[in-house]
């Protein structure tokens, strides 16, 4: 059994958000000492860890936390694509909008002089659509 900064420094996982998911339902509430202390096993560990790589790559909680739970399922694997699918489609349309911002900005920066005396970038900025 570990201790909640054990389990935050092997899983990755900050100390308050652990707490945050438990108080959530995101993880089960984590076994406790007799003077109180949370303690996690491996499997716990690995929980926190398989959360963690779920909203690195963009996953919502309770998509984390529907992934999580398809673990325990006998054919998870047609589910688990749907929830990852829903969220390639999220992380694509992120990009184009962040490809078209980019597009934006830079024209801003190229049309900048840097010693003009009205900033064509504050005035775009000022400007209507």
């Amino acid at each position: 059994m570990h201790s909640i900064g054990t389990a935050s420094k092997r899983s990755g996982v900050h100390i308050e958000t652990i707490r945050y998911y438990e108080r959530e339902g995101i993880l089960p509430p984590a076994e406790r000492t007799a003077s109180g202390r949370r303690v996690y096993d491996e499997d716990g560990i690995a929980r926190l860890r398989f959360i963690r790589h779920c909203r690195e790559l963009g996953f919502a909680i309770r998509d984390a936390q529907a992934l999580l739970s398809l673990t325990a399922a006998p054919m998870p694997c047609a589910e688990a694509q749907l929830i990852a699918q829903r969220n390639l489609d999220t992380v694509r349309s992120k990009i184009a909008e962040l490809s078209v911002m980019e597009r934006e900005l830079s024209a801003l920066v190229d049309q900048c002089g840097t010693h003009d005396k009205h900033c064509a970038i504050l005035n775009d900025l000022f400007a209507e659509d």
